[in-house]
């Protein structure tokens, strides 16, 4: 019998193994013996698992395991099974041959060249209301977000779950790939034409609880205590999440191999370049909290430095990113320091203040001292072991709209819905980490995310605009034009911030230098400001390279305000050269000098 979990194809037929460790007796049951509930005994081999070999059995054909424990007869899905017909239905021999087309050595960009773009199958590019999103509707716009200057997708969490509509979070099945938006073969061909785009993919994975419905985890061979949920979670209060009483057993070694199979899987078989883990402080304690002794989970650390050494291990450069909005310095710490050994984690130090800055009506208001705040923050000493964005799917629902929809709620088109959410984009691109939109952000999607509406891709051609203002933003931070280093570097200099005119100015460099040194200057109020003093970091012309006012980004915007400057050799902000600079209300300006 070939090694493995699940069903292994080879030249004879097919392998079945499954860990069922209070079953008596296990059967396969599938096309290929009729549905016969004994033909096909699977011999314990010891330690709870069992395993057959079925000669004929080929991919393509559907199958169950027949538990017995008792008098208890429990049909069960396989865990394993990477294919399967729904989230109640049968699993699928899979095929595991795939043609990567010599996309197999892609490798993810530099973490500090990264531009993640947050998308949803169901709704990324759905045809109506009425039909899901598959794979392939999503690789269609692949062209376009390459163009846009994207170079890294995270696609949240594709596993099989209830129905045909969900978020994702509440995945049945952790191997297999929800059939509705087409099963495994089209992941893996969305995927290498991802790659095939210059696009890196990054999996949302869920391994904080699991279910809660249509889970054949769930007392999967018919064993629990005290009410819990059986062999693969804790049957104790450490199975309590917000989400249901699933909170798998990180200290069972089965469990643990079983989740660490499942991240291993990503990147072995479907090539992802990195894995974002879904709210792992319900990992590292029960109550989700920081500093919580009594509700920590130590075997739930050790499950997350374990996955990340082993990531670490098969491919050094792929990312590892925590969704813990704890600000907790440890997750990024390397397991050897004791941390959790993620690359990076979203960033609330970020997220939080950013948003409040921008959604605030009155300017009076408008908190300039936590914009700096902001800009400052990052974790271990690393700029790029953060995500810094203003919307994703927890922020733009869950009670949450979309950042113009909170600016005007009803008039997310207005110009103050224009202008304030773009100064937020602004901050996204220029901020020392690595900036993450979520879909639709680029045309100012409205309202709030929900899985059952698809974006509004009509609304992209009315807002072409301020597509062509986040295009350019990614391309300044990216130094696709060679003249704006700095923001792809670790230092952050916020050299200038006035708290009575709103307006915030910081130096973003990687060496320093002509074509390197990149000024970001920020008018927070709905004023023009006029020849104001500002500090440069050196004397001689500042070519302005890129001003949210300017007429190309919308057709509502006045005049053009801001031009190129001459810094003249005079001291100011404790810089060593000054010039008067112009901004339009609510505006970011860039600003470098040429190279060379």
């Amino acid at each position: 019998m070939k090694p493995g979990m699940g069903p292994i194809s080879h030249a004879r037929g097919t392998t079945f193994r499954v860990w069922a460790p209070n079953a008596q007796k296990v059967f396969v049951v599938g096309d290929f013996n009729d549905w016969s509930e004994t033909a096909n005994p699977l011999i314990h081999e010891g330690d709870g698992y069992w395993a057959t070999d079925v000669a004929g059995a080929k991919p393509g054909q559907q199958y169950k395991f027949l538990l017995v424990n008792g008098d208890m007869r429990l049909f069960r899905i396989d865990p394993y099974a990477r294919q399967v017909t729904n989230s109640v239905g049968n699993g699928v021999i899979h095929d595991p041959e795939f043609d990567w087309e010599g996309t197999e050595n892609f490798q993810i960009p530099a973490w500090n060249d990264l531009i993640i773009y947050e998308m949803h199958i169901g709704t990324f590019n759905a045809l109506n209301e009425e039909r899901v999103g598959t794979f392939r509707r999503a690789a269609q716009k692949l062209p376009y977000l390459r163009a846009l200057g994207v170079n890294a997708v995270q696609v949240m969490p594709p596993m099989e779950f209830p129905g045909g509509r969900s978020w994702g979070y509440n995945l049945s099945l952790p191997f297999a790939v929800e059939s509705d938006y087409g099963g495994p073969r089209a992941f893996k061909e969305f995927i290498r034409a991802a790659h095939k785009h210059g696009i890196a993919v990054i999996l949302d994975v869920v391994y904080n609880h699991l279910g809660p419905s249509d889970l054949d985890l769930w007392r999967f061979d018919g064993w629990s205590e005290d009410d819990g949920g059986g062999i693969y979670f804790y049957n104790d209060d450490r199975s309590q999440t917000p989400w249901g009483h699933t909170r798998p057993d990180y200290g069972r070694p089965e469990v643990r191999q079983f989740l660490r199979d499942n991240a291993l899987m990503w990147l072995h078989e479907y090539q992802v370049d990195g894995l974002r883990w879904d709210a792992t402080a319900y990992i590292r304690n029960r109550n989700g909290h920081d500093n919580d002794p009594a509700g920590d989970i130590p075997d739930g650390w050790s499950f997350m430095q374990w996955i990340n050494e082993e990531v670490r291990e098969f491919a050094p450069n792929h990312l590892t990113i925590a969704e813990d909005l704890q600000a907790n310095e440890w997750l990024v710490k390397s397991t050897g320091a004791g941390g959790a050994g993620f690359g990076a984690q979203w960033d609330p130090q970020f997220v939080h203040p950013i948003r409040t800055a921008i959604i605030t009506n009155d300017d009076q208001f408008r908190d300039v001292e936590s914009v700096k705040a902001a800009l400052y923050a990052k974790y271990d000493g690393d700029a790029f072991k953060r995500v810094v964005y203003t919307e994703s799917h927890d922020e733009v629902a869950n009670g949450k709209a979309r950042v113009p929809e909170e600016i005007w709620p009803g008039n997310s088109r207005h110009w103050f819905a224009k202008k304030r959410s773009t100064m937020g984009g602004v901050l996204v691109f220029t901020a020392p980490g690595i900036p993450m939109i979520f879909q639709g952000q680029e045309f100012l999607e409205d309202k709030w995310f929900v899985d059952t509406e698809p974006l509004d891709w009509d609304r992209a051609k009315e807002m072409e605009s301020i597509i062509t203002l986040y295009r350019d933003l990614m391309h300044l931070r990216r130094n696709l034009h060679g003249h704006t280093k700095g923001l792809t570097g670790q230092h952050i200099d916020v050299y200038h911030v006035n708290g009575a005119n709103k307006v915030i100015a910081f130096h973003r460099w990687y060496d320093g230098g002509p074509g390197d040194s990149t000024i970001v200057v920020m008018n927070m109020t709905n004023s023009t400001v006029t020849d104001y003093t500002l500090g440069f970091p050196a004397a001689g012309l500042w070519s302005l390279r890129f001003d949210s006012h300017a007429k190309p980004y919308s057709a509502d915007y006045e005049g053009q305000v801001s031009t190129d400057v001459v810094a003249e050799p005079t001291p100011y902000d404790n810089q060593p050269a000054s010039a008067k600079v112009s901004l339009g209300p609510y505006a970011g300006l860039i600003f470098s000098q040429n190279p060379g």
